[in-house]
């Protein structure tokens, strides 16, 4: 059975937690004492029905607020796909955190609150959708019961959004009129849109393609652990295992390790113990070599044919997270899959403005949620592919060297 992650994002109040909420309830992966004690939450708050947004809400400040902060992760299954859903918060000074939780999404639930249409934070969360590259895209059109179940209004957002996606590059997108407070189009067709001839949203998040989103064309592997048990029986073993970032490796591969460069073939591969004839992402593995060579944590296992970036210097956008300006000459440690290394932010080149995406000057430092494009230099090279290539292997965080707290996303060009 295949995973599926997708996020929801929108706007203050357009319903995500409500949405998640009923997801899972009408879809019965609400255990008896989670759906007892949210009953015991909504009658302590005075409300009517079950509040099911409290099933993700669950930091009391959200509580209190009625609004969601962190990034809430849930896990539900069906009989045709896992999910991981990750619930993101609509107010903007939380935009950093629907970054974190949409780095690896294959899916993105945009909601759209039908009395409000397009507004500026759905621009927001869908121009992350776009550096992101969130192959999949869903426009939750909400609250169609409070406008009447127009198909008007329906229509008039899709034309709407439309216009945002064109200007984003944004591909697969499905639109669906819906209610997370009733229920409608959420687990089964409603009847009370007559009009609409699509599929409610389990549907479409059970049959959505995402083999197609791994790349099984460019090799890349890193180390994360080096293998040497040196016991009587496994004298001579030496294995790296790690996961298979894209592409397809088999016995007998030319490879070459970088950022060294040095050549070599692959002996033996395996995967949970057991020795196999290939591997191909998105598998944890671990790689044997035929020679005898100089690999490390963090170094790269790429076909000799078919190789990455090497560089100290390289552009990158950033999506900054900290209370912190960040200002040029600023250093940091950045963390690329299991590779760290000591950098530099040698220049701030401008900012994006998240509404019309048009290059801004940046003045003074760089604030907290901007979206800025950095020159970067790195104490060692870099094995990378540009974010647009291969996102996984075109990703990475900013650290600061002191708190050791994330400060940035990194989208490496």
């Amino acid at each position: 059975m295949d995973l599926l992650r997708f996020i929801t994002a929108g706007s203050v109040d357009d319903g995500k937690s409500t949405l998640i909420g009923r997801l899972l309830y009408d879809s019965k992966n609400i255990l008896i004492d989670q759906l007892e004690a949210i009953k015991k939450s909504t009658r302590n708050r005075e409300a009517g029905e079950v509040d099911l947004a409290l099933l993700t809400d669950g930091l009391r400040a959200e509580r209190e607020q009625g609004i969601t902060i962190d990034v809430a992760y849930r896990y539900f299954a069906t009989d045709k796909r896992k999910f991981i859903i990750a619930d993101a918060p609509g107010h903007v000074q939380y935009t950093r955190n629907m970054v974190t939780g949409a780095s690896n999404a294959n899916l993105i639930i945009i909601l759209v609150d039908a009395r409000q249409g397009v507004v500026e934070q759905t621009r927001r969360h869908s121009i992350i959708a776009s550096l992101l590259r969130i192959p999949h895209v869903v426009v939750a059109i909400n609250k169609m019961d409070l406008v009447g179940h127009s198909q008007d209004v329906y229509n008039n957002i899709i034309i709407d959004y439309a216009e945002v996606a064109r200007q984003l590059g944004l591909k697969d997108i499905t639109y669906i009129p819906i209610s997370a407070l009733n229920g409608d189009n959420i687990v089964d067709r409603s009847q009370t849109f007559s009009w609409y001839e699509g599929k409610p949203l389990l549907e479409v998040l059970e049959e959505v393609e995402v083999d197609n989103d791994i790349n099984l064309v460019d090799p890349r592997f890193q180390v994360q652990l080096v293998i040497r048990p040196q016991t009587e029986e496994l004298h001579d073993y030496r294995g790296y295992a790690g996961k298979v970032i894209s592409g397809i490796y088999k016995t007998g591969d030319k490879v070459t390790v970088l950022p060294a460069g040095t050549e070599t073939t692959i002996a033996k591969l395996e995967v949970a113990g057991a020795e196999v004839a290939e591997v191909f992402a998105p598998q944890a593995a671990v790689i044997q070599l035929a020679d005898d060579v100089d690999v490390s944590r963090g170094d790269s296992i790429v076909s000799s044919d078919n190789k990455p970036r090497v560089s100290n210097e390289f552009d990158a956008l950033l999506c900054w997270m900290d209370e912190k300006p960040l200002l040029a000459g600023n250093k940091y440690y950045i963390q690329h899959n299991s590779r760290l290394l000591r950098v530099v932010v040698k220049s701030i080149e401008y900012k994006l403005d998240v509404n019309s995406l048009d290059q801004q000057p940046v003045e003074g430092g760089v604030k907290l949620n901007e979206v800025v494009k950095v020159k970067m230099k790195t104490a060692s090279p870099l094995v990378f592919d540009p974010y647009e290539a291969i996102g996984s292997n075109g990703n990475a965080i900013l650290v600061d060297e002191t708190s050791n707290s994330t400060v940035a996303a990194v989208l490496l060009q």
